[in-house]
């Protein structure tokens, strides 16, 4: 199972980044998906997860209203839209295989880091 992420970098507050996660080796329509993340000296958290089907998704309450989480189950890729983004939202973005709000992650990606500049 292989979990790359993509689309990290440097963005001014207030503005835009969408983070890419592609797939492979896993049955990833019938997966459900999460993005994490962590930031220096805190634990990984949650920031949002999607069924396998994209039907459901949920949120953590401080990224609700500004992040989307998306999925295109025909190119085996997760996606997170995080606009309006905040100084306290810097951290390593992590995607993974979930088991959809059990808290339960079976395989990670590498993780990519996302810099939000004052």
């Amino acid at each position: 199972v292989e979990l790359v992420e993509s689309g990290g970098g440097l963005v001014q507050a207030g503005g835009a980044l969408r983070l890419s996660c592609a797939a492979s080796g896993i049955s990833f329509s019938f997966n459900a998906m999460g993005w994490y993340r962590q930031a220096p000296g805190k634990q990984r958290e949650l920031v949002a997860e999607i069924t396998s089907d994209g039907g459901s998704t949920r949120y953590a309450n401080s990224v609700k209203g500004r992040f989307t989480i998306s999925r295109d189950n025909s190119k085996n890729t997760m996606y997170l839209q995080m606009n309006s983004l905040k100084p306290e939202d810097p951290a390593i973005y992590y995607c993974g295989a979930v088991q959809y709000r059990l808290g339960i992650v079976n395989y990670w990606g590498q993780g990519t880091q996302v810099t939000v500049s004052s």
